[in-house]
């Protein structure tokens, strides 16, 4: 039998892995016992997988759903149409009934406020604080300022101007002229004559004692001295460094032969072909652990159905439907329709009570606050038909003129 040979690929159909990775003999058969054995170990969890997920949904469908809605319509009946019957009846006229007390309360605070902090300071600053700081304080400083202090101000300017103005120019022309005598020319001597002088003399001794013989030092001996060791440096390091390179070759070249080829070829040869046939394996059970397992639960399923279902499906369809009809239609409808005329009468009796309780309450005002009888309601009479040419709706009303049906030319 020819291994090398692989399988010819026919329309979208591709040859398997295996053939494709080129294995031999061995690798089949040891195949076929791995998957056999991955399978017996993946059956169970998968089957309790499904189980799991099956009875998750079933869980959701049958309890969760429901009991949510029984829950969503329960708050709503016992919480959320008693909060809003709650507020629209009771909070809101009370929240109105307060605005409006408040508002009034308010407006009697603010004006007994003003009456007993505010205006009191007013009249005190308008009639009394005012007209005496006006009166008693401003008008005389002003007069002093205009009358006093404005000509003597004038006057000591005009003192100022003529004579402190030219004395001090003239003092301060001495004092400067003093002051250079004194202490700038000197200086200005002692830097120009004796410090100038001595400080070039002092920059050629220096040039021609220490900086020239420096540099011909320099240029002449140190200069070649270190180009030397520069050049015996760079050699030594040359073959240092070619030396080390071929140690690390050496090196690198024995971890290679010695540790990573063989780890390379382990892996290779060895890991990676294990570990992608348990993964296969892994994959191909966990298919046919689910076809299995799927294969279980339909069979369960239906003996289920057999036994269960299709009994409570017959018991609901014969017994319980027509009961329900019958309870329905005899006792929930006449019960409903009872409730419906006892709620029309309490809401017709409430109207007729609060009408009663609104006529009292205006006969009361009116006999409290006095006033004209209200007029009683009348039901809206159609006026009277008329003949053309008569008056017998109104007898001092002039009759209303002819209408043709001709148009008017």
């Amino acid at each position: 039998m020819d291994q090398e040979k692989q399988p010819r690929a026919y329309g979208n159909h591709r040859a398997p892995a295996h053939y494709e990775s080129g294995d031999g003999c061995l690798t089949t058969l040891i195949r076929i016992p791995v998957r056999i054995v991955v399978l017996v170990i993946v059956l169970p969890v998968r089957m309790v997988w499904d189980a799991l997920v099956a009875t998750s949904r079933a869980a959701d469908r049958m309890l969760l759903r429901p009991a949510g809605r029984a829950l969503a319509w329960l708050c709503r009946v016992l919480v959320v149409i008693p909060l809003v019957q709650l507020y629209e009846s009771v909070l809101t006229p009370l929240g109105h009934g307060l605005r409006r007390l408040a508002a009034v309360v308010g407006r009697g605070v603010l004006w007994l406020g003003a009456a007993v902090f505010v205006w009191p300071w007013m009249a005190l600053w308008r009639y009394v604080v005012v007209p005496v700081v006006r009166y008693g304080i401003v008008a005389p400083a002003v007069r002093i300022y205009v009358s006093l202090l404005t000509p003597l101000g004038h006057g000591l300017r005009r003192v100022y101007r003529s004579l402190l103005t030219p004395v001090g120019r003239g003092v301060a022309a001495v004092t400067v002229w003093v002051l250079t005598a004194l202490f700038v020319w000197p200086v200005v001597g002692a830097w120009r004559y004796v410090l100038v002088p001595l400080a070039l003399a002092l920059d050629r001794l220096v040039k021609y004692l220490i900086v020239a013989p420096s540099a011909w030092a320099y240029r002449a001996l140190l200069t070649p001295l270190g180009h030397g060791i520069a050049w015996l440096a760079g050699v030594v390091a040359s073959g240092v460094v070619a030396m080390g390179r071929g140690l690390g070759t050496a090196v690198v070249r024995l971890v290679m032969t010695v540790l990573v080829t063989p780890v390379r070829w382990f892996w290779r040869q060895v890991l990676a072909p294990v570990g992608r046939e348990v993964a296969a394996a892994i994959g191909v059970a966990w298919r046919i652990a689910g076809y299995l397992s799927r294969a279980v639960g339909r069979a369960l399923a239906w003996l289920a159905w057999h036994l269960i279902g299709a009994p409570v499906a017959w018991t609901y369809r014969t017994v319980c439907t027509p009961v329900g009809h019958f309870v329905r239609d005899m006792v929930w409808a006449p019960a409903r329709r009872a409730a419906a005329e006892a709620g029309r009468a309490a809401r017709g009796a409430l109207r007729t009570a609060r009408e009663t309780v609104r006529r009292a309450r205006r006969d009361a005002w009116r006999a409290l606050v006095g006033g004209g009888p209200a007029p009683e309601p009348r039901e809206p009479v159609a006026p009277l038909a008329r003949t053309l040419g008569s008056t017998t709706t109104v007898p001092s009303a002039a009759p209303e003129p002819e209408i043709s049906l001709r148009k008017q030319g």
